[in-house]
Parts: C-alpha cells; structure tokens; sequence
C-alpha cells in the first residue's frame, strides 16, 4: 500500500469513528420499555476495532514519514515545515488583510488611521510564502504516492 492510500484509509477510519460516537450517542438512552436502534455493545465493539486499526495505521505512517528522504530530509521534517509555514502565512495574510483596512475620512476633523507596516511588500511575502507552501506540498505529495507504507 502507498503512504497515500493509507492517508486515505486513516481519515476514512476517524470519519467512521466519529459516526461510531455519534450512533452510540443516539443509542445511549431510549424510553422505558423501547430498546434501541442499534445495539451500543455491538457499536462498542466496531468502535474498539476501528481505534486500534487506526492506531496501527497511525504508527506505520509515522515511521514511513521518518524513513522517506525527499531532496535529503525526511517527509516528517518536510510535513513539520509544511505546517508552520501555513501558520506564518496565516498571519502574514492576516496582517496584510488588517493593514489595508484604513478608513476614509468623511471630513478632516475625523481620525485618520495608517498602516503600520509597508502593505505591498508585505503582500509580496504572502504571495512568495504561498509559492513556496505549494511547491513544498506537491513535493510532499509526489513523495506520499511513491512511497510504499512500511
């Protein structure tokens, strides 16, 4: 199985465990007399299988990620870049967002705001950073559907 199958198959294994908790969730409680629409022991069990199969998946996606070498460092170094690179470029975004919201003045006795910070330069780095957090996702993902799961 390539490290991108099992990416998939871990993101299908919590979207059913999140099912699993909200089923055993509407099957806790039922009226007296009634029984419920599911047994919640059975959705126990299938609860229990899907967490440990994903935390098998899970372990051997991590140790791939720490074997795999793309351009001499490992896709765990990659993908921890990848992650504060998106939180920097959030910011950025925001930041530039922020700064070109200056008011108009509607007469000249009212308060005129300016921007702290040089926006046009700043939009160039946003726009640089987003480059650069693309080039190093196709990178990652070209690793993840060449690499076999260990």
């Amino acid at each position: 199985m390539k490290l991108a199958e099992a990416l998939q198959e871990r993101a299908d294994l919590n979207r059913r465990i999140q099912q699993l908790q909200q089923r055993l969730a509407n099957n806790a409680i039922v009226q007296e007399g009634d029984s419920p629409a599911e047994n919640p022991n059975d959705l126990l069990s299938e609860l229990n299988s899907s967490v440990k199969n994903l935390e098998a998946l899970i372990t051997q996606i991590n140790m791939t990620n720490c074997q795999t070498m793309t351009n001499g460092e490992s896709l765990t170094s990659l993908l921890a870049r990848r992650d504060v690179l998106k939180m920097k470029l959030s910011a950025y975004r925001d930041l530039a967002y922020n700064a070109s919201q200056v008011g108009r003045r509607a007469t000249r006795t009212e308060i005129k705001l300016l921007s702290t910070v040089d926006v046009k330069a700043l939009q160039k780095q946003v726009d640089s950073m987003a480059r650069e957090l693309r080039q190093l996702d196709n990178t990652i993902q070209a690793a993840n559907w060449a690499t076999e799961l260990i």
